[in-house]
């Protein structure tokens, strides 16, 4: 575990923290489509996450789910963190987007680094700052963009992601994510397609590049 941490937060906590950390803390691998954490559950560990990308939902009581940000390699959930500080119940779900493995530390150890370690004070800060941009960008997104515009930025976020320019999820999958209808993502893909953003096969959709 110490050379994983080592290889993806080396140039952030000093060794002894990382030491600290391998000590402590459990290694798991996921795959795609694994939940995380789930609505309501008691967090007692906070993810680093070493490999793979994660996204994160929050609960709409009415129509099903939200989706708020993706996390990648180097990061954290500030949502889970304030959590397991709080000792308060999950508000958020967090599914698996791709395979990939998280550093699980227990919720005890977080709270004493945070006076012994600098590096670990300053991580944990700029986690939330930069959770809370993305939620703010999500709301902006929500209040502000014209459906194809989210459609467009979505795919873009899953294809850097991804690492790929094609992306493998359904109509009906990102009308989930989105928070919209499968029949008005088709019609938007449809558009973008005309327009030579995208290309749209049978089982993908690939990200054209802007001439």
């Amino acid at each position: 575990m110490k050379e994983l941490l080592k290889q993806t937060y080396g140039y952030i906590f000093e060794e002894k923290l990382i030491d600290e950390i391998v000590q402590v803390s459990l290694l798991r691998d996921f795959n795609e489509g694994d939940v995380l954490i789930d609505f309501g559950d008691y967090i007692k560990k906070m993810p680093l996450l070493i490999d793979g990308a994660i996204k994160i939902l929050r609960e709409d009581f009415d129509e099903g789910e939200l989706l708020l940000y993706f996390i990648e390699k180097g990061d954290t959930c500030a949502m889970s963190m304030a959590c397991c500080m709080g000792d308060t119940k999950s508000e958020i779900r967090a599914v698996a987007e791709t395979k990939g493995q998280v550093v699980m530390i227990p919720v005890s150890n977080m709270e004493e680094w945070l006076g012994k370690y600098k590096s670990w004070r300053n991580y944990v800060f700029n986690s939330y700052n930069n959770r809370l941009k993305e939620m703010l960008s999500a709301i902006d997104n929500l209040a502000f963009m014209n459906m194809d515009e989210r459609l467009l930025n979505y795919l873009l976020d899953k294809s850097k992601i991804n690492n790929s320019r094609e992306i493998h999820n359904t109509h009906q999958e990102i009308a989930y994510d989105l928070h919209t209808s499968r029949v008005v993502v088709s019609r938007l893909l449809k558009a973008l397609e005309n327009e030579g953003r995208i290309k749209l096969h049978r089982a993908s959709i690939e990200l054209l590049a802007r001439k």
